[in-house]
């Protein structure tokens, strides 16, 4: 008999992670991008990518897209090429952190004219959401400073407030504005965004129609990243992830690699807050590096986080309750670890076989031949990479 129990399994049936398109080109450091063989040079090809990663876990229905690296001339074909891979367009990041106007900031800047060109910036991204059939315009912002003194700290979150109020009244009816944060990087000694608690601030000014965006590899080492899931849920605030790890002062690495039992946490507080299952806390990755090859390390990365989730459901709620109400700190831990201990693989295989889907998905990428393809059909053009 599975561990997994059909309340588990029909859970299990419903959980959708999105990803990244700017996963699938060339990435690297900040001293080099890498390029590899068979990388995609269009949107179209990414796509392709992507959904062999769906097609082998039946986890990834939704690629998201970054502008303007993904810009193309034909929205249609772009939504019919999806839906020809078996997925769907999802959510459309901006980019207002690779042009020289903006060294010293974007929506925060002191220069009207910048402003205007940052913001008229997200209202093209809004006009390709209405394209898409997109939902989200999530938005990070790469803005700060390097020194004391520098800037007016307080003014810039002023003018961070009017750009937007600006971008979020060209939001239509049923689309969102969802705020990322990262405590440093690439500005030092202050960040716009920083954390939960500024993102919250600036959009809960918005309205109903503005969230936060939770990146698990953005955060101070140390940080209680569930404390904030917690707390992001309870103010009905939550709007996304960003899926990743980190273990220095970098993030994208494959979901899960730096502390499995974080990913349990995380994944812990989401079920118990309710926003497993939910269409307005949206899961996605972001998860891109330099040296796995790109579509196993998706794979990878999606597999973990079902592997995560599947042990979070096996806690026996009502076990931890009682320990809990009784402060039964033993008992209580006990009955946490159980959960987070117990091998759910060798089930999650059985699921997927059960639902035509490969047991091991990695295994059936390397002998799907679909790498030595692409690998001998793109050759010539220019491979997609950052700003590309």
């Amino acid at each position: 008999m599975s561990i997994l129990t059909p309340a588990v399994r029909s859970t299990l049936e419903k959980q959708a992670i999105e990803l990244p398109s700017w996963a699938f080109g060339n990435s690297g450091t900040r001293f080099k991008v890498f390029t590899t063989p068979g990388t995609p040079r269009d949107p179209f090809e990414k796509i392709s990518d992507a959904a062999q990663v769906n097609r082998l876990t039946g986890l990834a229905p939704a690629v998201a897209l970054h502008i303007p690296w993904d810009l193309v001339d034909d929205w249609s074909a772009l939504r019919e090429h999806a839906a020809s891979e078996g997925v769907t367009l999802g959510t459309v990041n901006s980019n207002t952190f690779q042009d020289d106007d903006y060294k010293f900031g974007a929506l925060t800047h002191e220069d009207d004219r910048i402003r205007r060109k940052a913001i008229d910036h997200h209202l093209t991204c809004i006009d390709v959401m209405h394209e898409t059939g997109s939902r989200d315009l999530k938005i990070w912002l790469a803005e700060g400073s390097n020194y004391p003194g520098q800037n007016d700290m307080r003014a810039r979150q002023d003018r961070l407030q009017d750009s937007l109020q600006q971008i979020y009244a060209h939001l239509g009816d049923e689309q969102r504005l969802v705020l990322e944060y990262k405590f440093f990087e690439p500005a030092f000694y202050h960040t716009d965004v920083p954390d939960w608690g500024t993102s919250y601030v600036q959009v809960a000014a918005l309205g109903d129609k503005a969230m936060v965006c939770l990146d698990t590899g953005h955060h101070a080492p140390g940080t209680n990243i569930e404390f904030i899931v917690m707390q992001l849920l309870r103010l009905g605030k939550l709007g996304s992830f960003d899926f990743n790890s980190r273990f220095y002062a970098d993030d994208d690495l494959i979901v899960g690699a730096a502390d499995p039992f974080q990913l349990y946490r995380i994944l812990s507080e989401v079920i118990r807050g309710g926003g497993l299952d939910n269409p307005d806390v949206v899961f996605m990755l972001d998860q891109c590096h330099n040296i796995e090859n790109k579509i196993l390390g998706q794979i990878r990365s999606v597999l973990n986080v079902q592997e995560m989730t599947a042990r979070a459901l096996l806690v026996d709620r009502e076990a931890l309750a009682a320990a809990q109400t009784a402060n039964d700190v033993l008992a209580a831990q006990a009955v946490y670890m159980d959960a987070f201990y117990t091998d759910v693989r060798p089930a999650l295989a059985e699921w997927r076989e059960g639902r035509g889907l490969p047991a091991d998905p990695m295994a059936a990428y390397l002998a799907s031949g679909y790498q030595a393809r692409i690998e001998a059909e793109r050759v010539g053009g220019v491979q997609a990479g950052w700003g590309a």
